[in-house]
């Protein structure tokens, strides 16, 4: 039996209605009808197309999962030549492309007027990491879907993109085009079907690009369904007809004919602000559930990149501007142990200068013997360096297979010669460090009043590292107590110490003689008592004289304080050295009452414990700590099953990670800033 007319035009009302409400939603993030709603259309549409086959075409919605699995991918030869980009990773690589543009525009410019008068102007868009596929329509429907390839030939993966929904199957207009995208997966999608394949044991995807890769290449189109990829389309390689006559008109035109482009490009002026949205985005790119790895950068004006073209292999009217790399190669020139404030030694990694994540490296942290060991670590070796926003520099893994045999072993010495007298060292009992046998070494006593007057102490702006060493050279500071008998004479004969920074440094020193107990407690460099232990020691005792006076049980039994803290703790106070110490401070400094009670505002948070990962824009990490203090909330380094919340900022870690495993509830800055700011 013949469809009727109704049957016909109902069908394709179906279609329109489908179509109109998949681009809303997943090209423009709008949602007119609920889900169920859509779906009834499609089941009303599906239900047709069963009874009348002759109905179902190409671009109707019900194809989009609908394709056989493939014994294999068909080769297709691409009709427009597919190039990459030439990469820049500097402020001077752009500026260095910008002239090379110019240059040669200038050379060639044969119109007979100055460059100068209309010089070149540039679009920037986000560089997506995914997999380029281009895609060809012939009267405004989708033809073919390949695989980039060797730029000539690619794979034909058109049944798998059509399950994509962000890909029209018709576009608004009945159109012949070929445009270039970027298939991508989301990072929760990423994640989820990681923890899948770990929950079977299966291999995990190392990153997205490949989990994109291997979607589109699965010869099942319902397999490719379910990973729910999605697509940026940023490029118009061919047209019949009417294309723009500049780049950032051609993008908004993409949109016009049904694609999903990414609404993030911006035309800029000149190459300073280029650089300024490269800056921008640098920051920004982790925010969103895509990756990103930089900006591609093109000369705006299509009759100017007519008239650059092609080298070789890349447009030259183009170029991709990479963001700083967060892992990058360098070599070990050396390893050297260096003394911290208790005495303990940290092997540090001297390296051959690399630039990562923004900032030029030299030295990173290799944390024990164990970590050396643990890694295999050499002098000479090649390594991969890692530094994510703000993170300490680490060094994650050797290239053995870089090795030419002159590599060095390292051993621990018996002798430091910044220990101090004859430079002993000896291991510390029950643990993986060492430490100098003499306690009183220069380095040492430097680093203790380093210590002392950083933020997380007594907080003396203005007093740093260079004027303490000033002030230990000339003799004028033995013992944290005499920074706050300083005269004004004692500085002002002390080389580039002017009137003024000396009146600001007594102004400074003269804020912090009334402190709080904790930072009292941070600044005396006791071994193994941080930030938290010396809170957890405030609130419990309340004064600096019961901590003096506690027994190592009472230490011992305080949440958070283990045996080897606690036995820390008693033996600093009964030095006789540290307790001349004490008394020659507390002479010149008064501590403040801890009031574990009148300290917590409204009391919300008391007895939640919060871990901090990540940098927030709103407020540093020590200020939100403070505040989930003062509402009596707990901070703890650590993720465990008895973390409350993690509080997830930009360039989260590991933390994040041990976080969704236990399953512990995980605030971004937003939800965090409500719960402190009720």
């Amino acid at each position: 039996m013949k469809p009727t007319k109704e049957i016909t035009e109902r069908l394709e009302k179906l279609k329109i209605a489908i179509n109109h409400y998949r681009y809303l939603y997943h090209v423009e993030n709008k949602q007119e009808v609920s889900d169920e709603a859509l779906d009834s259309l499609k089941n009303e549409l599906f239900k047709i197309e069963q009874e009348y086959p002759e109905l179902i075409t190409p671009d109707s919605p019900s194809q989009r999962v609908e394709g056989k699995p493939l014994k294999e991918f068909k080769k297709i030869k691409h009709k427009v030549a597919q190039w990459s980009f030439n990469d820049a990773f500097t402020e001077e690589d752009i500026f260095d492309f910008d002239t090379r543009v110019k240059r040669f525009l200038q050379k060639n410019w044969v119109q007979g007027t100055q460059l100068s008068d209309n010089p070149p102007t540039y679009t920037c868009e986000l560089k997506i990491d995914g997999l380029k596929v281009v895609f060809e329509y012939e009267k405004g429907v989708l033809k073919t879907a390949a695989t980039r390839g060797d730029g000539k030939v690619g794979e034909d993966v058109t049944n798998n993109i059509k399950t994509i929904e962000s890909v029209p199957l018709r576009l608004n207009k009945d159109i012949g085009v070929i445009v270039e995208g970027e298939v991508w997966i989301g990072k929760k999608n990423f994640e989820k079907i990681n923890k899948e394949r770990e929950k079977t044991d299966e291999p995990l995807y190392a990153n997205p690009r490949n989990l994109a890769a291997g979607t589109l290449r699965q010869l099942d189109p319902k397999i490719v369904a379910q990973r729910k990829l999605d697509v940026f389309v940023y490029d118009i390689a061919q047209m019949q007809g009417g294309e723009p006559d500049n780049q950032f008109d051609e993008l908004k035109m993409l949109g016009e004919l049904g694609f999903k482009a990414n609404k993030n490009f911006k035309h800029c002026k000149n190459i300073d602000e280029v650089i300024e949205y490269w800056k921008e985005w640098s920051n920004k790119k982790d925010n969103q559930d895509y990756w990103i790895d930089g900006v591609v950068v093109k000369v705006n004006e299509k009759k100017y990149q007519d008239i650059l073209g092609y080298t070789g292999k890349a447009p030259r009217f183009g170029i991709a501007f990479k963001f700083p790399a967060e892992q990058v190669t360098t070599i070990i020139e050396d390893i050297v142990l260096q003394v911290g404030r208790t005495g303990v030694l940290t092997p540090v990694a001297h390296l051959r200068p690399v630039s990562v994540a923004g900032s030029v490296v030299s030295r990173a942290t290799l944390h024990n013997e164990d970590e050396i060991k643990r890694l295999d670590v050499r002098v000479g070796d090649t390594v991969i360096l890692q530094k994510a926003g703000d993170v300490i520099p680490q060094i994650v893994s050797v290239l053995k297979e870089m090795r030419n045999g002159k590599e060095k072993v390292y051993h621990y010495p018996k002798f430091v010669e910044a220990c101090g007298g004859d430079g002993a060292i000896e291991k510390i009992t029950g643990q993986v460090a060492y430490r100098c046998v003499n306690k009183n070494s220069y380095d040492q006593q430097k680093r203790k009043f380093y210590h002392f007057v950083s933020k997380k102490a007594f907080d003396i702006d203005g007093l740093g590292p260079s004027i303490i060493d000033v002030l230990l050279e000339e003799n004028l500071i033995s013992s944290y107590g005499d920074i706050f008998s300083l005269k004004k004479g004692d500085l002002l004969v002390l080389p580039r110490f002017a009137e003024k920074s000396v009146d600001n440094l007594l102004e400074a020193i003269e804020k912090t003689r009334e402190v709080d107990l904790s930072k009292f407690l941070v600044g005396l460099s006791i071994d193994q008592v941080g930030e938290e232990t010396a809170i957890d020691l405030a609130k419990h005792f309340g004064s600096l004289e019961k901590i003096q006076n506690a027994s190592f049980e009472e230490l011992d039994n305080i949440d958070g304080v283990g045996d080897i803290v606690a036995k820390s703790i008693y033996d600093w106070f009964r030095d006789k050295n540290n307790q001349h110490l004490l008394e020659k401070l507390l002479q010149q400094v008064q501590i403040k009452i801890h009031g574990s009670k009148a300290s917590v505002g409204d009391g919300r948070l008391v007895g939640k414990k919060f871990v901090l990962t990540g940098t927030m824009e709103g407020m540093s990490r020590d200020e939100a700590k403070e505040k989930i203090r003062e509402l009596g909330g707990e901070i703890s380094s650590a993720v465990s099953s008895v973390t409350d919340y993690v509080v997830a900022g930009e360039k989260a870690g590991s933390k994040l990670e041990k976080a969704r495993e236990l399953g512990v509830k995980i605030l971004n800055e937003e939800e965090f800033l409500k719960i402190i700011q009720k």
